[in-house]
């Protein structure tokens, strides 16, 4: 089941094939303890169980103390334990250590999962309510703003902190809500914007990628996410530009390897033209991701990973300290990485509307 549905993400999300076969959920450490709320969580105790946002419920955990507060996005059909797994058991996981000094929390999204094995029945579904699929970008941002507000978590700004799928949701939260955000960390996230470099023949191949194992992955979890691309595509396009805000984004360095989707029949084309076109597709998401940076003052684009997909897992450190990076920043109220405090912000917005 899980190389299905790594197929479907395996080329939205610009990452190495090998990585996005099951995250290493073997070595899962679940951060939070306590017992489940009941609508509200607080802002001291630890808490994990289930929000009703109105009709339905989402699964959220929540722990730590300290502002802001860091909310993690996880990435196409991951459950929130993705953020306290290391694929090395002696590393210390990225929710947990960014717990020590924040509010942190984190949620199912409906449709993910959990792999506990490495057989196709070998998972654990999302705890939240199962919803119509396929989804959309728009649909996650709506439901982590109902989350947010109807959990007791409502101290924003947030420092939202994205992998993948949850990237994508997170640049597009903070499109809508930039009142509500301080600052973003974006993992090896979903470029849309990668559609404008590519040739309607480029863009066709990619939607086969995409659709053709999603009737598979269906038939093993009815309920599975999947995404309506084209319209994710459409709202990306359409979203205002990010407010100045701290902002890393952090891709991996790996090409994909097309190479399996040839031998099994689901790309028409030869070995080595699979070959071109996953460097193609992986030099286009970096670029993607660089345009998006050049756009907002101060920002970081850490290119230099050592890391396929899963950087927050292969790479904890790396992630926690581009996450202590922004939220100091945003402890400072400041609008970018390369300005130190509120006043700052102030000024030099005063200068550009001269």
């Amino acid at each position: 089941m899980m190389v299905l549905l790594a197929t479907v993400m395996v080329v939205v999300l610009g990452a190495a094939a090998t990585a996005l076969a099951a995250s290493p959920s073997h070595n899962n450490h679940s951060a939070t303890k306590g017992n489940p709320g009941k609508g509200n969580s607080g802002h001291n105790k630890d808490f994990k169980g289930l929000v009703d946002i109105g009709g339905r419920k989402i699964y959220m955990e929540c722990q730590g103390k300290g502002r802001p507060t860091v909310v993690f996005v996880s990435g196409v059909r991951d459950r929130a334990e993705t953020w306290s797994t290391t694929q090395d058991p002696s590393e210390q996981a990225v929710l947990p250590a960014i717990a020590e000094t924040n509010r942190v929390c984190a949620y199912d999204r409906p449709g993910t999962l959990l792999a506990t094995g490495d057989g196709p029945e070998d998972f654990e579904t999302s705890r939240s309510d199962p919803v119509d699929q396929p989804t959309t970008l728009q649909y996650g941002v709506d439901d982590l703003h109902a989350l947010l507000k109807a959990s007791g978590e409502g101290k924003r700004p947030y420092v939202l902190v994205g992998h993948s799928m949850g990237g994508a949701i997170s640049r597009l939260y903070a499109s809508e809500y930039p009142e509500d955000v301080s600052g973003l960390v974006l993992i090896d996230y979903a470029a849309y914007d990668v559609r404008k470099a590519l040739t309607a023949r480029e863009w066709a191949l990619l939607k086969i990628l995409i659709y053709s194992p999603v009737e598979e992955a269906r038939q093993i979890y009815p309920d599975v996410e999947w995404f309506d691309e084209q319209r994710n595509l459409k709202q990306t396009l359409a979203a205002a530009p990010l407010q100045p805000t701290p902002l890393v984004v952090l891709s991996a360095d790996e090409p994909m390897d097309l190479l399996p989707l040839v031998e099994n029949g689901t790309l028409p084309m030869t070995p080595e033209e699979a070959k071109e076109f996953g460097e193609l597709l992986f030099r286009a998401n970096v670029d993607a991701r660089s345009d998006l940076v050049s756009q907002v003052p101060g920002a970081r684009h850490i290119t230099d990973t050592d890391s396929s997909h899963y950087i927050h897992q292969i790479q904890p450190n790396l992630v926690i300290d581009s996450v202590r990076e922004v939220v100091a920043a945003a402890r400072k109220k400041s609008c970018s990485l390369d300005i130190k405090n509120h006043g700052q912000c102030v000024k030099a917005d005063k200068q550009a509307r001269r």
